[in-house]
């Protein structure tokens, strides 16, 4: 490379995905990009939509596929796609998302190719040109993202967090009552006396419910357990740092958010994923030439079904009648099923250019009354209002 950098990944074993509070916000984020729908623009390679759409490999559907991807960038910063090929080693007819545990680039007679190697000592290799790349926040090497270390403080304290809640339940828990002996005891008495102690007062076998003991002890007390507690300030800080981190809030999380708040999860984390996903998946595909003729994988989203009813009754009726939006494309936003002849546009008839209002035998009437010359629509207007209305 121009840096003299070999480049190289290794699978980040820190365990990021093994946290509950990480794992909910990586979970929340794959769930969002797998209902992103794959379509392509253009005639070549317009066979393998279904196939990205349903089945992109036998293993995976198409659901599956993008929330192994998403979960694979999170948890790693870099997601590899090796294309699944025809017997001819040219025709695509697939992906599968790769999950190495060291991955390299390495020079083949002057091309880059992408070595990776896994758990069980097995190895391959692939023409750079081939795969399938996505990362997130790269900056040192050319080719992959540099990795999760950054969130490693606050997994420490996460994990703190946990074990000192555990500790401190447990040791609050242990402890009931404390005696103080009135006379000097060697070690093997210290605990035969606390067993004793114990038997007699503290076990099942005291249904009295009455605590006696002798002179022997000068004081007996019994003490209050309560449960240890970190502090809620100290464990918002954490749950900031790791929002924070992945872009997300405690509304994403736990489904409570508004069209609002989803819009702003959207465009801040989803839209970059869908559009890199599109990027790579036209590269791994496409040639130059048909490049330049508009060919291209998108993945989209149906953004206004999480849309409160009021404003996806106003998108429905505003673009519906102007012809933006087919009945189909209408039935989408309510999730509803497609019907037959659904993918026909409709546009109401009573409007008119503003500036060919004269040459408009029904909007004669109109354009009078707007220039203060008439009294009234004329019935020529009026039908085909009505009618236009009637057809709509």
């Amino acid at each position: 490379m121009l840096n003299a950098y070999s480049p190289s990944f290794t699978t980040y074993e820190g365990g990021i995905y093994e946290m509950e509070l990480t794992r909910a916000a990586i979970d929340r984020y794959a769930t969002f990009c797998s209902k992103l729908k794959p379509e392509i623009q253009g005639s070549a390679y317009k066979n393998l939509e279904k196939v990205l759409q349903f089945k992109p490999n036998p293993w995976m559907n198409t659901s599956q596929y993008l929330y192994r991807l998403a979960t694979i960038l999170k948890v790693n910063t870099t997601a590899f796609i090796v294309p699944l090929y025809a017997e001819d080693y040219e025709t695509i007819i697939g992906f599968y998302p790769l999950l190495p545990q060291r991955t390299e680039v390495i020079q083949v007679a002057g091309e880059p190719w992408l070595r990776y190697y896994f758990q069980n000592g097995q190895k391959a290799a692939i023409e750079y040109s081939r795969v399938g790349v996505l990362t997130k926040y790269q900056y040192k090497s050319d080719f992959f993202g540099d990795g999760n270390k950054a969130l490693s403080p606050t997994m420490n304290l996460l994990d703190i967090q946990k074990q000192g809640i555990t500790e401190g339940i447990k040791q609050s828990a242990t402890l009931r009552f404390m005696a103080r002996l009135s006379q000097v005891l060697n070690p093997t008495d210290l605990n035969k006396e606390r067993e004793a102690f114990s038997k007699d007062n503290l076990s099942a076998d005291n249904q009295s419910g009455v605590l006696l003991f002798d002179m022997k002890y000068a004081d007996v007390k019994q003490i209050d357990s309560k449960p240890f507690i970190v502090d809620a300030e100290q464990m918002k800080i954490i749950q900031n740092n790791v929002f924070n981190y992945f872009g997300t809030n405690e509304d994403i999380l736990q489904n409570k958010y508004d069209e609002n708040k989803w819009n702003a999860y959207y465009e801040g984390e989803i839209e970059p994923f869908a559009l890199q996903a599109s990027l790579v998946h036209t590269n791994m595909m496409y040639t130059q030439k048909e490049l330049a003729h508009d060919n291209a994988v998108i993945f989209t989203a149906n953004r206004l079904q999480y849309a409160s009813n009021s404003t996806k009754l106003q998108v429905s009726s505003q673009l519906f009648d102007r012809g933006i939006l087919s009945t189909n494309q209408v039935m989408d936003i309510w999730n509803m099923s497609h019907v037959p002849d659904g993918d026909k546009r409709y546009i109401r008839k009573e409007y008119a250019d503003i500036n060919n209002l004269d040459s408009n035998p029904d909007m004669k009437g109109v354009d009078d009354i707007a220039t203060g010359q008439g009294e009234g629509i004329p019935k020529s207007a009026t039908t085909s209002t009505t009618n236009a209305a009637e057809e709509n």
